[in-house]
């Protein structure tokens, strides 16, 4: 049966509810992000000594985050693949594929053995549900942004492309929540089992994910393309001969966003939770064990459940924000907000130090910290939230699906999967000081800021008729 002939069957209602727009963007992302951020907090918390016994606590973390950043090489893949089909058949169904690869991966993690028990056939085991996990959110995101900016009312595509983005806030809350409350309940069975119990759970949040996306018809944009008979034979393809200078800059946008966002959420639970020296050497001569502290990081040592709560409290804001920032993206444009954020992420980077070294006060230390987590992750959602419009807005609708998958996700190579590694790497450096990784950021900044200083204004964007 051809595209068209599908379409026409599936489609009796002229257009999707509003309610089941908003949803279906959710709640899928929301699931995404919960399975992404479940992984990235045991790859702090479990995973070094469960997968990476190397004798070193540093190199075991590294290799940790070594893994997590391994999907984010597998991300670029997933978006060629999914983005092929969803911009061929259509939106819905790939999402419905990429949705339950994910979850599949997800709950296999949460049934893994660990090094003990089969060697090094467990560490490769996770190391390929991993790149599962990267495959599958490399097609799910630019699905979901798709959904719901071409089923936006006129005018609102900015405010409507933020509630797929709203789903990255949602499922770090619920990921981390869960992890909280097993070390609370249970905060010796935590390396036994208790890190299962987060992917398992995810089973759950992919049944109703499923049951949301399964109800969605196809948007009339989608459809538009179709009777008009320019669906594109091979969409990379495409991309790659008349949108490649919207690959260029959507990668770019989205380069600062990525390193703060995995700064605040990965660099910063284990710089903060992390002993000071003087700590870790105690605790290893009351543990009887050798310690070097040359061979140490210092952090802050703030305890695990208290950090997490501290980082909660700064993604809410990140939720909030990145609602406002889509209204405020359809009235002043996107240009105009993201160029004026990417600055403030630029300064914000040169005060780390202002924020995170240890002091001898530590109510006063604590609230320096959760300053920083609340300015950071406020940042954040104003500079993740317009991405849900202003990355589709760069390619028509024949390869939309694609060219704001692939840019999103090479962007997720380039921010996401080095920064976990370069800012450990910086901070063993510098022997525990935080100053460089904050250069770091600045850094990713400018090439952001450059690349958006070139681009042009997208949000007067016509979707129905950019169709070639």
């Amino acid at each position: 049966m051809s595209v068209s002939a599908t379409l026409e069957e599936s489609n009796i209602a002229a257009a999707n509810p509003r309610g089941r727009v908003i949803l279906a963007s959710l709640i899928g992302t929301s699931v995404e992000f919960y399975d992404f951020y479940a992984y990235a907090t045991a790859a702090v918390l479990a995973f070094p000594t469960l997968f990476f016994p190397t004798g070193d606590p540093t190199t075991a973390l590294l290799a940790s985050f070594a893994t997590f950043g391994a999907a984010m090489v597998a991300r670029p893949i997933g978006a060629m693949f999914f983005g092929h089909f969803g911009d061929r058949i259509g939106r819905k169904g790939t999402l419905v594929a990429s949705l339950l690869t994910m979850g599949i991966a997800t709950f296999l993690i949460g049934l893994l053995p660990s090094y003990a028990t089969v060697g090094w056939v467990a560490t490769l085991m996770l190391i390929v549900l991993r790149l599962a996990q990267g495959f599958a959110l490399g097609g799910e995101w630019s699905g979901a942004a798709l959904i719901a900016t071409e089923n936006a009312p006129a005018g609102r595509r900015g405010w409507w492309g933020t509630f797929p983005q709203l789903g990255a806030p949602i499922g770090f809350i619920i990921a981390n929540g869960v992890f909280l409350v097993i070390n609370t309940v249970w905060p010796g069975s935590f390396l036994a089992w208790g890190w299962r119990v987060p992917f398992l759970f995810s089973a759950v949040m992919v049944i109703i994910g499923l049951w949301v996306r399964l109800r969605l018809v196809e948007s009339e944009t989608f459809r538009n393309a179709v009777k008009a008979d320019v669906i594109a034979k091979l969409p990379l393809a495409a991309v790659l001969r008349r949108n490649w200078k919207g690959v260029v800059l959507g990668t770019f946008y989205m380069l600062a966003t990525y390193v703060v966002f995995y700064l605040m959420t990965t660099f910063t639970l284990t710089y903060g939770t992390k002993l000071p020296t003087d700590a870790a050497a105690a605790a290893a001569e009351k543990a009887g064990t050798p310690f070097s502290a040359s061979a140490y990081v210092p952090g802050l040592g703030i305890p695990y459940t208290h950090f997490v709560l501290m980082q909660i409290l700064g993604v809410i804001f990140f939720g909030v924000f990145t609602l406002i920032s889509g209204p405020i993206a359809d009235t002043i444009g996107r240009k105009k907000l993201m160029v004026g954020v990417t600055v403030a992420i630029i300064v914000f980077g040169g005060t780390f130090d202002l924020f995170l070294l240890p002091h001898p006060d530590a109510t006063f230390e604590g609230a320096l910290v959760q300053a920083f987590l609340v300015i950071g992750f406020t940042l954040m959602g104003i500079t993740f939230g317009p991405m849900g419009a202003l990355l589709p807005e760069l390619f028509p609708t024949n390869v939309r699906y694609t060219g704001s998958g692939v840019a999103y996700n090479i962007s997720s190579i380039l921010g996401a999967a080095l920064a976990p590694i370069i800012a450990v790497a910086l901070w063993s450096a510098t022997d525990g000081d935080p100053w460089i990784v904050g250069v770091y950021l600045s850094v990713m900044g400018v090439l952001t800021l450059i690349a958006l200083l070139i681009g042009r204004e997208t949000k007067d964007v016509d979707f129905h008729n950019e169709l070639a």
